[in-house]
């Protein structure tokens, strides 16, 4: 049976003004969003995917796609990604394996004579047809060149279309979203140096936590052991979004919540919520574990969530990385790796 993790995180508290949206003025914006009526501050997945590749490269994990500090871009080790293409490729690369790929190529010019031979040839057999009368062209040899007409028109459509090489990624991330509202902070700054128009600048700024969650399916992984991997990167993931040379923002896990199970639903997104006194609460997985939903057996968390006594039905330790070693053992055992 196919076995899948899910994961469950959310931040330390601090000052996020990262991942940022379109200037406004002379205004640094954060990304938004309507949620549950009101406006909350929200970093992309792909900013949470770019962080999980550039923490894998510097862990000496083999990466495609290589981030150079140096000249602010990336460069790949296998651009056409033979690996996967030849049939004899060499050793996949764990970005491309993880988190998918996808190259798009227009169709080619190469051949055009050759093809220009096959317009022809079709546009002889239709000349043919045509001169055919209709109890002709229900004969045996009206039947075959009809479907020799029809076989040369595909192969001129097909040969007239571009390809594309992808991979579905085995792991599915989510948008990273604020614990609590934005209300509207911003911070005034000015530039060194001599002063213009342009000198003073403002950013928008929340104290906030991020709660995000992800999805993988080792089974959809080249190599299985990857996921191990996975885990480690999410429990050490620092910094997320654009703008860290004036801010950083701790985006490891302050707390989490894994589950280890066969069901195809994850159940557990954004069940993370802050109580009066602004502890870390999850109610709605805690119900869902009540109800039957969620087998408590399939759950480990970590970190400082708050719950009742009466509730732990689920195995919990203080930290999140005891939290990670532990569904990393049931996973090795599970999958035999």
């Amino acid at each position: 049976m196919t076995k899948y993790l899910y994961g469950l995180i959310v931040t330390p508290y601090g000052v996020a003004a990262n991942n940022r949206g379109e200037n406004e003025g002379n205004i640094t914006t954060l990304q938004k969003l309507l949620w549950n009526g009101e406006v909350f501050t929200t970093v992309s997945a792909e900013a949470i995917r770019w962080s999980l590749r550039y923490q894998w490269q510097r862990n000496g994990i083999q990466v495609n796609r290589v981030w150079d500090e140096v000249k602010n871009d990336h460069s790949w080790q296998d651009p056409r990604w033979l690996s996967w293409t030849e049939p004899e490729g060499k050793e996949t690369f764990i970005d491309d394996d993880v988190l998918g790929f996808m190259v798009a190529e227009a169709a080619s010019t190469e051949g055009d004579e050759a093809l220009s031979l096959q317009k022809k040839e079709r546009d002889d057999l239709q000349g043919e047809l045509n001169k055919m009368s209709p109890e002709d062209r229900r004969s045996e040899e009206g039947r075959a060149l009809r479907e020799k007409l029809s076989g040369l028109k595909a192969e001129i459509k097909q040969a007239g279309k571009g390809k594309a090489t992808k991979r579905r990624g085995a792991l599915e991330v989510t948008r990273a979203i604020s614990l609590t509202p934005f209300a509207g902070d911003i911070t005034f700054n000015a530039k060194s140096g001599e002063k213009t128009n342009t000198s003073l600048y403002g950013t928008e700024v929340h104290a906030t936590r991020y709660q995000y969650a992800f999805a993988v399916t080792p089974g959809a992984l080249q190599r299985r052991e990857r996921i191990m991997d996975v885990v480690d990167a999410f429990v050490s993931l620092s910094q997320v979004g654009g703008n860290q040379s004036r801010f950083l923002f701790d985006f490891s896990p302050e707390a989490v919540v894994f589950r280890w199970t066969d069901d195809f639903a994850p159940r557990i997104l954004y069940g993370f919520s802050l109580d009066q006194a602004g502890n870390v609460t999850m109610p709605s997985i805690i119900r869902k574990m009540e109800s039957g939903d969620i087998d408590p057996r399939e759950v480990v968390a970590g970190g400082p969530i708050v719950v009742n006594d009466k509730d732990r039905k689920f195995q919990s330790f203080p930290g999140v990385k005891a939290a990670a070693e532990e569904i990393k053992k049931r996973i090795r055992s599970d999958l035999s790796i």
